[in-house]
């Protein structure tokens, strides 16, 4: 028997069990206007309720009583499908039995005190049902090479990442071999995205949303993915630049939410530099998506793009340069606070800002010289990701990449040496 304690009050089971409620009819309002359905909204919240009171009950009888309620719940749903199969009304999907037994399970969870977690799943659920045509389409339009690259991704991502150990090794103690394969996992993950957001978003519109979505996740691995697609990208270079353009702009976003959590006390004081920076990488973005649209979209690639190879030379790259950047560090200390930043900036900017951050937020670093450092750090990656476009780029598309980091650079010279 369990401790009364934990069998919620009146007023608690009054709000659960219209919290239930209230998730069943959300979903069977979705299932209403389906064809040939076998439950809709009144069903659904019924459901929903017979759940939650099983979750009631089973809090004084034990779980018995909820697997004898879900397999009733199991029973009611053969009944009613072998009776639309007798009139010749049955439908060959499973989603809306399913459906069932999910808000089910959700109506008992209202009652476990798993409420936000009960909203969520039934969101979803309604979410995923209202989008069958989308997703349908959606699913019609990945072919087997995207496949099989989306079958790399998880195999690197989702089997060999998790395996390897997340701790610093080596000489210098700079070798992380899941950092490294993190990297790895972030090309091939970004390029397979910018593919995929380009077969179902296309020009402008596109290019925006991979330029968004790669410096939310690494500019720097954006930069070396849409760099070696652009060999083939043909008249969409200026497309590519924008992409990359955008990338680099949303990644001074990342900062200034990392300043403002780390250095709560001095934000005003190092944000101002920062959010200048920001406008005037985001205004070189703009211009460059207006030169893309002048100049026309990319032709379609017939296939998804195979980046294993590549991603893995960038991953060998990236520790030497790892290696180079602990080897300043121990030359200059960490007393010359712009040379670590120019050197450790070339590779990762959270280091730099977060570290910086910390200390002018506990008086250790005066915030004119935060806000200076942290630039410094994104000048450098500015310059490394520049050298990495040119390297891997195609001919047609170092012109308008260099002339957009170099735009940005210009920019931010001028706010490290003229901000007051």
């Amino acid at each position: 028997m369990p401790d009364p304690e934990t069998i919620p009050g009146t007023l608690e089971l009054l709000k659960s069990l219209g919290t239930a409620l209230g998730l069943g009819l959300l979903v069977g309002l979705q299932r209403e206007w389906t064809r040939d359905r076998i439950a809709g909204i009144r069903t659904f919240a019924l459901v929903s309720l017979f759940g939650a009171l099983s979750g009631l009950i089973s809090l004084t009888f034990g779980g018995w009583v909820f697997a004898a309620s879900l397999l009733a719940c199991v029973a009611v749903l053969i009944v009613g499908n072998v009776t639309a199969m007798r009139e010749g009304k049955a439908d060959a999907g499973l989603t809306t039995e399913i459906a069932v037994l999910v808000m089910f399970v959700t109506g008992a969870a209202t009652m476990t005190g798993y409420l936000v977690e009960a909203v969520v799943c039934a969101g979803t659920v309604m979410v995923l049902l209202q989008s069958k045509a989308p997703l349908h389409g959606m699913v019609r339009k990945i072919g087997e090479d995207d496949l099989r690259e989306i079958a790399r991704l998880v195999l690197a991502g989702l089997v060999i990442l998790p395996l390897l150990p997340n701790k610093e090794m080596g000489y210098l103690g700079v070798l992380n071999p899941f950092k490294i394969w993190l990297m790895v996992v972030l090309i091939i993950g970004m390029s397979l995205a910018a593919y995929l957001i380009g077969k179902f978003m296309s020009g402008a519109k596109g290019a925006a949303v991979a330029g968004i979505l790669g410096g939310l996740i690494s500019s720097t691995a954006t930069t070396a993915s849409v760099s070696r697609r652009s060999r083939d990208a043909g008249a969409g270079s200026v497309m590519m630049a924008a992409i990359i353009m955008t990338a680099s702009s949303v990644v001074f976003v990342r900062v200034i939410a990392e300043v403002v959590v780390v250095a709560p006390s001095q934000y005003k004081a190092l944000l101002p530099p920062l959010l200048a920076m920001m406008g005037w990488t985001a205004i070189v973005a703009v211009v460059t998506h207006r030169l893309a649209s002048k100049e026309g979209a990319p032709p379609k690639e017939e296939s998804a793009p195979s980046e294993l190879k590549g991603a893995i030379v960038f991953g060998l790259l990236y520790v030497l340069v790892l290696y180079g950047v602990a080897l300043a560090k121990q030359h200059f200390g960490n007393a010359g606070l712009y040379v670590v930043a120019a050197v450790s900036g070339l590779t990762d900017m959270d280091a730099i800002t977060l570290s910086t951050a910390g200390m002018v937020n506990s008086g250790h670093v005066d915030p004119k010289t935060g806000w200076r450092v942290i630039l410094l750090g994104g000048l450098a990656n500015l310059i490394f990701k520049a050298g990495m476009a040119v390297s891997l780029g195609g001919k047609g598309f170092r012109v308008p990449v260099i002339s957009g980091f170099a735009a940005s650079f210009a920019g931010g010279l001028a706010i490290f040496f003229l901000w007051p």
